[in-house]
């Protein structure tokens, strides 16, 4: 696959995007500026991008709590998430999302989800309405290799497949559900096996190259674009930090992190391929590192002066659900 000069640039600088948001906010979280559960996405950059890459605007995606690199991938604006990492008023979410709940409609980004599994139902939802509408659109639900235990999960899976609708599921295979090993918690052969039994079109593909990542996704997507149905894919991929800022790993093999920073880096897979081919120089790619380097620090720096929130507007944009109070109980006749 040959992607234009300027499509090369555009990933490795959206990979990189992602890698240095997510190591400041690994060497901030520590400072205990910025408040909340944090769940870095370090070291899954190929996917994010990969996937995305192939997308519209128009095209929807649901995230995970581990959410950052698909928010970035899709379009959302990055001083914009900083800020509201940071909790400021300014920030996507007027700062009351969080980590774990940023969402920007603007360019159908619907969430990332503080519950396990909880994306896909939305995405799901959000096919359905893209196959009424008829403007082609298809909708991307992010998982982790623990939410495919989920029975929403399969819910949404059963009724995409119903009802013929334009979903791609794609599972991030990470190896650990929170801590536990897949092996332990996946009876299946695979994610992507288990996925095949509800008549979904299911490929497994290497996460730690964006070049696979992107080809396997444009053939899936334009086949839900057409109207062929839901289709998903199971990636190999790994994170470098823990599940949660904090983690100490205990649970790792001893070097297995070692391994997969010193041999599947995805973002050091991808420069090595593109400067061997002759693709990209090393002068583009530092001159790329000193653009991400650059809005980063100004991310950084507006959120740090941008207002926190006001008091008084803790109850606006939420729901409020009324109740109707039934004094008497409805009586039935005995049959």
């Amino acid at each position: 696959m040959q992607l234009a000069r300027e499509e090369l640039e555009q990933a490795y600088k959206q990979m990189k995007t992602i890698r240095e948001f997510e190591e400041h906010l690994h060497r901030e979280i520590m400072t205990g500026s910025i408040p909340g559960f944090t769940h870095l996405y370090a070291g899954q950059e190929a996917v994010a991008v990969g996937v995305c890459e192939n997308l519209t605007e128009a095209d929807f995606i649901t995230s995970t709590h581990r959410g950052h690199g698909h928010c970035i991938a899709k379009g959302c604006d990055v001083i914009g998430m900083m800020k509201e990492l940071y909790g400021k008023a300014d920030g996507l979410c007027k700062g009351k999302g969080g980590s774990m709940h940023v969402a920007d409609m603007d360019v159908c980004m619907l969430g990332a989800n503080g519950i396990v599994g909880g994306g896909p139902p939305l995405a799901t939802g959000a096919a359905l309405a893209a196959k009424l509408d008829g403007k082609g659109s298809v909708a991307v639900s992010f998982g982790g290799d623990g939410s495919c235990n989920q029975g929403p999960v399969f819910e949404s899976m059963n009724i995409a497949a119903i009802l013929n609708l334009p979903s791609i599921f794609v599972y991030e295979n990470n190896r650990y559900s929170e801590h536990t090993h897949c092996d332990y918690v996946i009876a299946s052969e695979s994610i992507a096996s288990r996925v095949e039994g509800f008549g979904i079109h299911t490929v497994k593909a290497n996460g730690f190259d964006f070049f696979e990542v992107h080809e396997v996704m444009k053939e899936l997507i334009a086949k839900a674009r057409e109207g062929n149905g839901p289709c998903a894919v199971e990636f190999e991929t790994t994170r470098f930090y823990g599940h949660f800022e904090g983690d100490p790993q205990n649970y790792r093999a001893k070097d297995e992190l070692k391994d997969d920073r010193e041999n599947n880096d995805c973002i050091t897979i991808f420069k090595d391929k593109v400067t061997e081919a002759g693709l990209l120089s090393d002068d583009d790619i530092n001159k790329l590192d000193e653009e991400v380097n650059s809005l980063i620090e100004e991310s950084v720096d507006q959120a740090k002066k941008s207002p926190l929130p006001n008091p008084e507007d803790v109850t606006t944009d939420v729901y409020v659900l009324s109740l109707i109070h039934i004094s008497e109980p409805t009586r039935r006749t005995p049959i």
